[in-house]
C-alpha cells in the first residue's frame, strides 16, 4: 500500500482499494470470492509457491472457488487497462494457476484469468491424476467446464470492477491449455473473440493411448528396445546430415519435416563397432515406430507419429523420449498416472498391459469430457470470432501431423472460408511449446488483437531464436500451408530474407 501510495493521487487510491474490497461481497453463481485485494507494483510471488515474478504493475488480485472446487484468479490493473480480458491456460494435467503466463497477459495491460481446472496436482507432479480417483465427476471440470465458468465469472468481475464490460476477451493457451482453446472454441463459441491454441493436445485420450503410452511401449516393452539419452544426439546429428541442407539453408532446422527420407537403419550397430555409437536392431525399430505412429488391429490410425528433426535439445527426446533411464522420460509418467488413476481407477493397473483394440472403451467412456475433436467451428466464426493455431515441429510430445490434420477437417467443414476466421502456423525447429533449434520465439496474442480488432488478418508472424537477450536468427512463421522459402539474397540470419510461398 506504501508503493501504491507514492504512485497514485489519494482520490484514485481509495477509488481503487473500495472497488476492490467490494468484489470480496460480489455474487456470482455457486461461486465464492474468497479474498479481494491490492497488489503494489515490483515483484511478487504468490503464497505457497516459487514462483518470482518481477515487474508487474499494482494490481486487484481477486481469489475464488466456483463449486465444486474450481479455484481461479483474476488480476485487475489499476492503471493503463487495455479494455481486454484475456484468459491463459494449463500445461499436463493442470492443478495449478498459470501465474507466470497471467504475469505476461498483465504486463500488456490485459485483465488476467487463470484457473487451476478443479483439483491440486501432488507437488512437483505435472502430470498427476491421482485426483480422479476418488472423485472422478472432476474429470468434466478438467475437461472444458472449469475454463468457462472462469470465463464467465472473470467477465462480471471484470464489470464490477470497472465498471463496464471488456470490449474484447482472449484465450491463448499451449499443450493442455491448446485443448482448452479449442474446447472453447467447439462447445462455448460466445465465450472468446479470439483464441490462440498452440500445440494442441485436442485429441487428449488418443494422444495418451497413442503417443504417451505409445512411445512408452516402444521403447520399454522389450528392455532391449531403450534407446539411452546419449544415443538421441546420434540420431538428430544423422537427420540433420541427411535432410537439413533441404530447405536450401544449413541452420540445424529442417523446415520441411516431410521431406526427410532418412531411413534409421542407416545407424545400425555393424559387427565389433562399439554399442555406445550405434543403435541396436531393437532400437532402430523403436524409432521406426515412433515415427510411424500408433495403429489399431485393423490398421487405422489412432495417433500420428512424430517427425525427423529437432530430436536432441533439453526439450527433445531425451526428456520425452527417454528420460535419464527406463521408465523416467516424460511420456511414461504421463501414461502411467493417467492410465491408472483416471481410465482404469486402479492404482495398482500396470498400463504396460493395456491393448487399445481390447480396452478402448475404456477411453471412449472419457472422450466426451476430454476430447475437443469436432472441426465445425462455423458458429465461432459466425460471431467474427478468431483462431490462431500453431505447433512446432519438432515437438516430440504431441505429433504436429496431429493439428494439422485438425486444420484440415477444419477446411473439409468450412471450406475456402477456413482463412478468414482460422489459421495455422507450423514452426519448424520448435519442440513442445518451445524450445529447440528452430525460431520459437513469438508473439501470437499482438497477431490476434490485429487480427479481431483492426481486421488485419496474419500474413506472417516474426520468430526469433537466441538466449539471454541475444536474437541469433528471426525468420517468418507463415500460415499453413505456406512455408519460409530464401530468396537466394540477403543474411540467412534475417527474417527479411526470406518469403511465404506455398510448396
Amino acid at each position: 500500500m506504501l508503493a501504491l501510495a507514492s504512485i497514485y493521487p489519494a482520490s484514485v487510491r481509495a477509488q481503487s482499494n473500495d472497488a476492490c474490497d467490494r468484489l470480496e461481497s460480489l455474487r456470482l453463481d455457486n461461486t465464492t470470492i474468497e479474498s479481494a485485494m491490492l497488489t503494489p507494483g515490483g515483484d511478487f510471488t504468490p503464497e505457497g509457491t516459487n514462483i518470482h515474478m518481477r515487474r508487474l504493475p499494482s494490481f486487484c488480485r481477486v481469489v475464488g472457488v466456483t463449486k465444486p472446487a474450481i479455484r481461479f484468479e483474476v488480476w485487475l490493473p489499476l492503471a493503463g487497462w487495455s479494455g481486454r480480458f484475456e484468459v491463459v491456460g494449463n500445461g499436463g494435467m493442470a492443478g495449478v494457476i498459470s501465474y507466470s503466463t497471467m504475469a505476461t497477459a498483465l504486463r500488456r495491460g490485459n485483465v488476467a484469468a487463470s484457473t487451476d481446472t478443479g483439483h491440486v496436482n501432488a507437488p512437483g507432479e505435472g502430470f498427476d491424476a491421482s485426483w480422479a480417483l476418488d472423485k472422478p465427476e472432476l474429470i468434466e471440470d478438467f475437461g472444458h467446464r472449469s475454463l468457462h465458468l472462469t470465463t464467465v465469472n472473470g467477465k462480471q468481475i471484470v464489470r464490477a470492477f470497472y465498471g463496464r464490460a471488456a470490449d474484447h476477451a482472449y484465450y491463448a493457451g499451449c499443450s493442455k491449455g491448446g485443448q482448452q482453446g479449442l474446447m472453447e472454441a467447439q462447445r462455448y463459441p460466445g465465450d472468446f473473440d479470439g483464441i490462440v491454441a498452440g500445440d494442441p493436445a485436442y485429441s487428449w485420450t488418443s494422444h495418451y493411448a497413442g503417443a504417451h503410452l505409445y512411445y512408452a511401449m516402444a521403447t520399454l516393452k522389450d528392455p532391449e528396445s531403450y534407446i539411452q539419452p546419449a544415443k538421441v544426439k546420434l540420431l538428430a546429428n544423422a537427420v540433420n546430415r541427411a535432410c537439413d541442407a533441404k530447405d536450401g539453408v544449413t541452420d540445424g532446422v529442417l523446415d520441411d519435416p516431410l521431406a526427410c527420407h532418412f531411413n534409421p537403419e542407416e545407424l545400425v550397430c555393424k559387427e565389433g563397432e562399439d554399442p555406445g555409437t550405434c543403435f541396436t536392431p531393437k532400437q532402430i525399430k523403436a524409432v521406426k515406430q515412433i515415427w510411424a505412429g500408433a495403429r489399431d488391429d485393423k490398421g487405422k490410425l489412432i495417433m500420428p507419429g512424430l517427425v525427423p528433426g529437432g530430436e536432441d535439445g533439453q526439450g527433445g527426446w531425451s526428456s520425452w523420449i527417454t528420460g535419464s533411464a527406463p521408465y523416467k522420460a516424460t511420456h511414461w509418467q504421463a501414461a502411467d498416472s493417467f492410465f491408472r488413476f483416471m481410465v482404469m481407477g486402479d492404482p495398482d493397473y500396470d498400463p504396460m498391459t493395456f491393448d487399445y483394440d481390447r480396452d478402448k472403451a475404456m477411453l471412449e467412456k472419457l472422450a466426451p469430457a476430454l476430447d475437443a475433436t469436432n472441426p465445425d467451428l462455423r458458429p465461432f466464426a459466425r460471431r467474427g470470432a478468431k483462431l490462431i493455431l500453431y505447433h512446432g515441429w519438432s515437438d516430440p510430445d504431441i505429433s504436429p501431423l496431429n493439428t494439422i490434420h485438425y486444420y484440415q477437417q477444419m477446411e473439409n467443414v468450412s471450406g475456402p472460408k477456413t482463412s478468414d476466421f482460422a489459421r495455422l502456423f507450423m514452426v519448424p525447429g520448435m519442440q513442445h511449446c518451445g524450445g529447440g533449434p528452430g525460431t520459437d520465439i513469438f508473439d501470437p496474442v499482438s497477431a490476434m488483437e490485429r487480427w479481431v480488432e483492426k481486421g488485419v488478418a496474419p500474413t506472417q508472424i516474426i520468430a526469433s531464436h537466441g538466449g539471454r537477450g541475444v536474437v541469433e536468427r528471426t525468420r517468418p512463421l507463415c500460415p499453413y500451408p505456406q512455408m519460409a522459402e530464401y530468396t537466394g539474397r540477403g543474411d540467412v540470419n534475417d527474417a527479411h530474407s526470406f518469403v511465404c510461398k506455398a510448396p
